[in-house]
């Protein structure tokens, strides 16, 4: 008897044999820990980074079934304008330098390692006040479809949530 047991082909081209793919973290504490797992990953994302003297640089970073992450530099003076994310909730995280964001709620200084949830609805603009560069991350879930870009009149609209890095 042959105590040698081959097998024939790949077992792993066998779907019913592999673990199910998560289609995404499931409440927005999973996103926000995504965003900081891809944060700490430094030598994956910080080589991608350019900066534009002229806009805000941007760069898809990942796409996965319901969200994508993106990867924004920020030099002095740049910023988003107010604008909300349409039907994305959203983390921004904060990975170089600093941003000021601007909400009805107030100003706020984000340094590296911050992070903001917010809600779709939310309105907001981020802006690069310092004197030097900054990065920042984002996580949109659904991916982001829309932006509609506001008046500065108008009032921030759904919830959001602060959340430290």
């Amino acid at each position: 008897m042959n105590s040698d047991v081959q097998i024939a082909g790949d077992p792993l081209a066998i779907p019913h044999l592999l673990p199910p793919v998560p289609a995404h973290p499931a409440t927005v504490a999973g996103f926000a820990g995504l965003a900081r797992e891809i944060a700490a990953d430094r030598a994956a994302w910080a080589p991608l980074v350019r900066y534009d003297a002229t806009t805000r640089w941007y760069h898809r970073l990942r796409r996965g079934p319901g969200y994508e992450v993106w990867l924004l530099s920020w030099l002095p003076g740049q910023g988003s304008g107010r604008h909300d994310h349409g039907p994305s909730s959203g983390v921004l995280t904060v990975l170089e330098g600093e941003l000021n964001e601007r909400a009805t709620g107030g100003n706020r200084t984000l340094t590296a390692g911050a992070q903001r949830v917010f809600a779709p609805g939310y309105v907001h603009e981020v802006v690069n006040t310092a004197l030097v560069p900054a990065v920042s991350l984002h996580v949109y879930f659904p991916g982001l479809t829309d932006m509609p870009m506001h008046s500065a009149r108008c009032a921030a609209g759904a919830s959001h949530e602060a959340v430290t890095g």
